[in-house]
């Protein structure tokens, strides 16, 4: 609770620095996870099972130390034992955390120092053949039992979509931090908590696919004004401020947080594939001239 809490307060993506503060349960302070293993059971904990599980976040151009992998079809994520022996500590905790039902917190990391907090979730199988166990989103409480699941299809199938909902747009927002290298578009602030995936064409309409390239990277103000159609980039990759903007006389994070931009250029990521599509910018930029 206190993790889908964090996650709605920060949009789904939450600060390390936020996470590492922990929660309290009983009076006593808990930490969410070490952040440096993938699999976490704090020593508190008289169970066996794991508390959270993690995968990290890319580094560019690294592999990642585990290939977790999500399957969209069916609303399961693989997610790997931690590498060395099958009993050691890290991985009889999440063994436990399948064999005694026992939800856990799974943490997506969408860039350095950024998280997603996905809880309640269900580790549904495990296979030690393969050194993995199945991941799925947690249903209604006292929803499995001897014979499985047994809460209304309805609710579950509305857990599944919502899980699917965010990691296909949490693999978007990866995509696109990358493609930008964790900088904004139009400012260059690369500090990670303050850069976020936004939206050329929304995600409802036809062109509004998660894909690269019809996504920006924009801090948190540049944003907003983008979605607020305060700000927009032509097909050029001109940046243009709203005319009510222009004509306002206000303090420096107007003049030149916003007006200070106009008629410049956004950087461009560096492969040509992951540059912003022409045509969805120019949708979006006939929007912003007809809400001007």
């Amino acid at each position: 609770m206190a993790a889908r809490k964090l996650g709605q307060a920060y949009g789904d993506i939450v600060p390390l620095s936020v996470l590492r503060l922990g929660f309290f349960h009983e009076g006593t302070r808990h930490s969410f996870g070490s952040f440096q293993n993938g699999i976490y059971r704090p020593a508190s904990f008289k169970g066996p099972a794991a508390l959270s599980v993690l995968t990290a976040a890319p580094k560019p151009g690294k592999p990642r130390p585990y290939e977790d992998s999500y399957d969209p079809d069916t609303g399961l994520l693989t997610y790997h034992y931690r590498s060395g022996s099958i009993d050691q500590a890290d991985n009889r905790a999440l063994r436990a955390a399948c064999t005694e039902r026992v939800p856990v917190i799974y943490f997506q990391g969408i860039a350095p120092g950024q998280y997603m907090p996905m809880s309640p979730m269900n580790i549904t199988h495990d296979d030690p053949a393969t050194g993995t166990v199945l991941i799925t989103a947690a249903l209604p409480s006292a929803d499995t039992g001897p014979e499985g699941v047994t809460s209304a299809p309805d609710l579950r199938a509305y857990a599944l979509t919502e899980v699917k909902r965010r990691l296909h747009q949490q693999k978007f927002r990866v995509a696109v931090l990358q493609a930008y290298r964790q900088r904004c578009t139009v400012c260059s602030l690369k500090q990670a908590e303050l850069v976020q995936a936004a939206h050329i064409v929304e995600d409802p309409e036809p062109e509004g696919i998660a894909a690269v390239v019809n996504g920006l990277a924009l801090c948190a103000i540049h944003h907003l004004a983008y979605d607020r159609n305060l700000m927009g980039i032509d097909p050029n990759g001109e940046v243009h401020i709203a005319s009510k903007l222009l004509d306002q006389v206000d303090g420096p994070m107007l003049r030149e947080g916003l007006q200070g931009f106009h008629g410049r250029v956004i950087e461009l990521p560096r492969k040509p594939v992951d540059r912003p599509d022409r045509e969805r910018l120019e949708i979006r930029y006939e929007r912003f001239k007809d809400a001007a």
